[in-house]
């Protein structure tokens, strides 16, 4: 499912015995989930800086809509700054209103495409009219996640804008510097591909690294372990979800 809102949604429903690996991301997402019990909440996931390795939980029902960028702000009504590396209930945001809407997708019964449609629509609800800011800061979100990422004082000329302003919407729309924006960008290239790539040089020059050894000391900072170590399966100690 895709929209002018949402980027991408996934189902994440899972077992007690699988193993969670959250990865960095530039996105804000909406999560709705659903217990053993009946209880359902609905959570903003920021944007992650590092990654989680987590035990699984029993979840009948968990769904994961990412917001497009740009999106995020007007949408949950607080710069994305504020929700980065954090869960936060909806109701903290929205009160009331996303209270009514937890308890609208509960009553759905694990009805995926049902209770999609309905996120969708609870969001196309809040949207207002076209605002620049959120356009400059969804130009900026696709310049930086580009292989070879457009130079901040380069993009800020093309979008005529300085570059203290787009550092500055891009901190309030996003949640993330620059900089961070394009390493998390690069990384979660290089995880998308790591599985189909001949070797670690090979992938390093082909996601847009200076070399093996640069990917390595990013792939380590963020996700707590080496590529190596990544893609044979060996990880950090699972923390409880």
């Amino acid at each position: 499912m895709t929209s002018a809102l949402i980027e991408e949604a996934h189902d994440l429903s899972g077992r007690a015995d699988d193993r969670l690996v959250h990865v960095p991301d530039t996105a804000t997402a909406l999560v709705f989930r659903t217990r053993p019990d009946g209880r359902g909440d609905l959570v903003v996931v920021g944007p992650r800086t590092r990654a989680a390795y987590f035990a699984g939980k029993d979840l009948p029902v968990c769904l994961r809509v990412r917001l497009r960028p740009g999106t995020a702000r007007p949408l949950l009504g607080v710069p994305i700054s504020a929700l980065v590396d954090r869960v936060t209930p909806l109701a903290d945001l929205w009160g009331d209103a996303a209270v009514r809407l937890e308890r609208r997708l509960t009553r759905l019964d694990g009805d995926r495409p049902r209770i999609l449609h309905q996120l969708e629509a609870a969001l196309a609800v809040r949207t207002r009219g076209p605002d620049a800011r959120d356009g400059l800061v969804g130009a900026a979100a696709a310049a930086l996640a580009a292989r070879r990422p457009e130079r901040l004082s380069d993009l800020a000329r093309r979008v005529g804008v300085s570059e203290r302003h787009l550092r500055d919407l891009l901190a309030e729309g996003a949640g993330l510097t620059p900089k961070a924006f394009a390493r998390i960008a690069r990384l979660r290239d290089a995880l998308a591909h790591g599985g189909r790539s001949p070797g670690l040089a090979q992938l390093a020059a082909a996601t847009g690294y200076y070399d093996q050894s640069h990917m390595t000391a990013e792939f380590r900072s963020m996700m707590g372990v080496p590529p190596g170590a990544f893609f044979a399966g060996r990880l950090p100690a699972l923390q409880r979800c």
